[in-house]
């Protein structure tokens, strides 16, 4: 059900870099997201095109394919995705053959389902009340019992995704006279896990969250020129995805909310039993992007009181704080700040990298991490750093970010990391190893210190993580730091990935 995990450390300990990995999966040591979603309703306007740049702002949720589906007035959907980045999916004469007034599209990274083109989302499934399209973000944690009871009933699943169990579940419902709003309620109140989800139909979308709000889902609107009385709606996984089209930010949809989206306007019902707030704790950390707002702010302003905590938290005598780009920038900004200690461009990263299928020579891997981080010798030469990173996953990255600061002439290097140790694996949607790949989970901070190769490390501890939000702490999932789980994990997965649990 899981992708295969990662390829652990060396038993030497000396390098924890498996030769063998790609110049990419070696290099990229962060846990990844699930996917992105995103929806419009936009009658008069030719969607597509909003869809379009959507998933481009939506970009860094998902990296492996991508996908839109679209409706016209008569009902006809037109949909088309495929693997790869969303300008190497999309051109002009693609996007020219989807045409209609409801879009909805999908970037993906996979957490249930291999990476392959047949598990590209928007899921299509015909019903006799015409084609729907749903867009998944998050993981179900009852997928093969769900799965085996829609086989039961002849459903043909063609692919190996929880999104598809879903979305055929919407088309079981639709069968015995429910309609679109009434089966999806129905389908969701028979999954178990975390989804926010976008559905497009011949009339309209809906926008579902589960009773948790594990992922994020926002509602926009864009000003309807013709009827401003009766403006055009947008979904999407964040805000970031709202401003690069122009609309505005409404609001959040709420953990168990289901809203409709038709010619008629809004409605809006909670279809959860008892809603309990649990947003993943990483969006803010890590997977959102800086200028995507929640609770008012942006990410940007939560990473910033991270590095402000650390720095309190975890005081070192040094010259000066870098950052491991981008993520890293706004809590060492923060750490800097919190200080006194000058923040300085320590690495340059290279953007333009992307994903690459070409294998490197062996001797390319030995400098690999330069491919995309470079330091700064004239900067880090005969100085001692502090450098901070929102995570630390396997150690691989860190290793060589640190291997290539000391070539860079660094004198000494410490570490924070404005999160706290990650020990246990997501079941919701991120794709974190095994437990017993996670580095955190098997050797203590002085030992992983030893490993990747730094004079000092430290973490932000999980009090100072939650306090930073100015929130309720209760109303965030931090399992990944704790194992203290909102939903209920079945035995058979807590085995894939529980495996130095105790009794």
């Amino acid at each position: 059900m899981f992708p295969a995990a990662s390829v652990p450390s060396s038993p030497t300990g000396n390098d924890p870099v498996d030769p063998h990995l790609s110049a990419e999966s070696w290099s990229d040591d962060k846990p990844e997201e699930a996917c992105g979603v995103f929806g419009v309703f936009a009658p008069g306007i030719e969607a597509v095109k909003l869809a379009y740049f959507g998933l481009y702002a939506l970009q860094h949720r998902g990296q492996e394919s991508a996908g839109i589906a679209t409706y016209t007035t008569d009902g006809q959907i037109h949909s088309y995705k495929n693997m790869g980045l969303v300008s190497q999916v999309f051109s002009e004469p693609i996007l020219n053959d989807l045409p209609g007034y409801i879009a909805v599209g999908h970037t993906r990274y996979s957490t249930t389902g291999s990476s392959r083109v047949a598990n590209a989302q928007p899921v299509v499934v015909e019903t006799s009340q015409g084609s729907l399209a749903l867009a998944h973000n998050g993981n179900l944690v009852n997928t093969v019992a769900f799965r085996e009871k829609l086989l039961a009933k002849n459903c043909p699943l063609e692919t190996t995704t929880d999104s598809e169990v879903i979305a055929y579940a919407i088309s079981e419902a639709i069968k015995t006279g429910k309609d679109w709003h009434q089966s999806a309620i129905s389908a969701c109140q028979q999954s178990d896990g975390a989804f926010s989800l976008v559905i497009g139909t011949p009339t309209g979308i809906l926008g579902i969250r589960d009773p948790h709000g594990i992922r994020p889902l926002v509602l926009g609107t864009i000003e309807n020129e013709d009827n401003p009385d009766k403006p055009h709606y947008v979904l999407a996984s964040e805000t970031c995805a709202l401003d690069i089209i122009g609309a505005t930010h409404v609001r959040e949809i709420e953990p168990g909310e289901i809203v409709h989206i038709t010619a008629d306007g809004i409605t809006s019902e909670t279809w959860a039993a008892k809603p309990e707030r649990k947003l993943c704790i990483f969006e803010m950390i890590y997977f959102a992007r800086p200028d995507s707002h929640m609770k008012g702010e942006s990410l940007y302003s939560y990473r910033l009181r991270l590095g402000h905590h650390l720095g309190k938290e975890s005081p070192i005598d040094a010259d000066m704080v870098i950052a491991v780009p981008d993520s890293g920038v706004p809590a060492a900004i923060g750490y800097s700040q919190s200080s006194g200690i000058p923040y300085a461009e320590g690495l340059i990263k290279n953007r333009y990298v992307g994903r690459t299928f070409i294998q490197p020579t062996q001797a390319m891997r030995e400098i690999g991490i330069r491919m995309k981080l470079n330091p700064l010798r004239d900067v880090l030469e005969g100085k001692r750093i502090i450098i901070v990173d929102d995570s630390i996953v396997r150690g691989t990255t860190s290793y060589k970010i640190v291997r290539a600061l000391r070539e860079a002439g660094a004198t000494e290097v410490h570490m924070r990391v404005s999160s706290p140790p990650v020990t246990h694996p997501c079941f919701y949607g991120i794709d974190t190893d095994d437990q017993d790949q996670l580095i955190a989970a098997t050797t203590s901070t002085s030992d992983i210190a030893k490993k990747i190769g730094v004079d000092s490390l430290n973490y932000l501890s999980w009090e100072g993580m939650l306090a930073a939000t100015g929130r309720n702490p209760e109303n965030y999932c931090s399992a990944c730091f704790t194992g203290d789980y909102p939903i209920s994990i079945p035995e058979p997965l807590k085995r894939t990935k529980l495996m130095l649990e105790k009794a």
